[in-house]
């Protein structure tokens, strides 16, 4: 039986972030995936294994979890370039997209083929057990059982076709254990425990608070009381930054004629540190403060008003955090609504790692904890038979 190895993924609207092993690797890929339909010719054949594996995923995937098996994908750069470039829909449910999965296959096969577990000729049989999660709306619907099914008990396997330093490798993917956390969960547990699920953050522990995870496609505010997240008043919205990016892109498009590859690269545009909302059009660089400001002013109004109704139904709330990669975005905009209007108690993450890593960190911080007791009570269990 292969060993099972740790694996902590945030299946993120933008990117995926996951955590391998006792933290000695970490992926972080584009959710971008592009269908192929013929082996993508390569230009330079002899100089593949001198690139990097994750500018170049070209896969094949077979999983009986997914809905169109068998089919060829570029994925996260690769994929950005491709004129059917797909990313996730406002209104689409993670749980229920390919697109999910088949980035989740991808990143488990990306760690598998750095020669941890045993390989027959180009075949790696692969072990994990995952830690991941979902927004609190689809875990709140019960969908995360059914995501968990997907997984479990199937061997799912990812085809490394033109793939730098990979090409012709097979990876399958069994499933020890599966964990599906809801995200608002998971966010509280990364701000008050450490790695060893010590509690570092004793001011928050017994606090009501609020966390407002802003996402690509979705929204998240979990109550925090008594220590736990308070199940019934705990909301998710529809309501994420992807439509808000996409209509960046295609305003820049019509006014610039300057075309962007996905959604990342607008918020590259957006949060870098030098020369921030700035493009280069025909070589000179243009400022688009304009396009940005308006959309993403409009953006962070509706946020806003989320948290104005979720904390006039919990008035005790001390403090909200917003986490995610969305928070990052619209911190700017949601600090100034703030100071100009109610002045609610509100903390942002100043450390972009910090912020968007949070989910991934959560779940190996969970994932790991759920080892510890599991290996605990079976020595215990085993010690008992013997003393039977």
């Amino acid at each position: 039986m292969t060993k099972s190895r740790l694996a902590a993924v945030d299946v993120g609207n933008d990117s995926i972030k996951a955590i391998f092993g006792e933290m000695e690797y970490e992926l972080n890929i584009p959710n971008i995936i592009a269908m192929d339909t013929e082996d993508r010719p390569i230009i330079g054949i002899e100089e593949l294994d001198s690139k990097d594996p994750l500018d170049g995923i070209h896969i094949k995937v077979h999983s009986p979890a997914l809905k169109e098996n068998n089919l060829i994908y570029r994925v996260g750069n690769l994929a950005a370039k491709s004129n059917n470039a797909s990313e996730l829909d406002p209104g689409s449910s993670k749980s229920e997209e390919d697109q999910t999965l088949i980035m989740l296959f991808a990143t488990l096969a990306l760690d598998a083929a750095k020669g941890i577990f045993p390989q027959t000729k180009n075949v790696i049989d692969a072990n994990y057990t995952l830690g991941t999660g979902l927004p609190l709306r689809e875990v709140k619907e019960g969908k995360d059982a059914g995501y968990r099914s997907k997984l479990i008990g199937s061997v799912h396997q990812v085809e490394f076709l033109v793939t730098p330093k990979y090409q012709g490798l097979k990876v399958n993917i069994k499933f020890n254990e599966v964990k599906v956390y809801p995200e608002g969960f998971a966010a509280f547990i990364n701000l008050v425990m450490d790695n060893n699920l010590k509690i570092i953050n004793k001011d928050l522990i017994d606090k009501r608070i609020l966390i407002q995870d802003i996402g690509g496609l979705s929204t998240d505010i979990a109550v925090i009381k008594n220590r736990n997240v308070d199940d019934d008043k705990a909301q998710g919205f529809n309501l994420g930054v992807s439509e808000s990016l996409e209509a960046i892109r295609e305003e820049i498009r019509k006014k610039h004629g300057v075309e962007l590859d996905s959604r990342r690269d607008v918020v590259e545009i957006i949060t870098r540190k030098n020369n921030r909302n700035h493009i280069m059009v025909r070589g000179s660089r243009t400022s688009v403060h304009d396009i940005t400001d308006r959309i993403l002013l409009d953006l962070a109004k509706k946020q806003y008003r989320l948290l104005r109704n979720v904390w006039q139904k919990n008035s005790q709330t001390e403090i909200c955090y917003f986490v995610g990669g969305g928070a990052h975005v619209l911190k700017d905009y949601i600090k100034t609504i703030n100071n100009n209007l109610d002045g609610y108690n509100i903390e942002f993450f100043e450390d972009e790692k910090e912020s968007i890593w949070m989910m991934a960190n959560a779940y190996y911080k969970l994932i790991t904890d759920f080892v510890k007791k599991t290996e605990k009570q079976k020595a215990a269990e085993d010690k008992a038979t013997v003393n039977n």
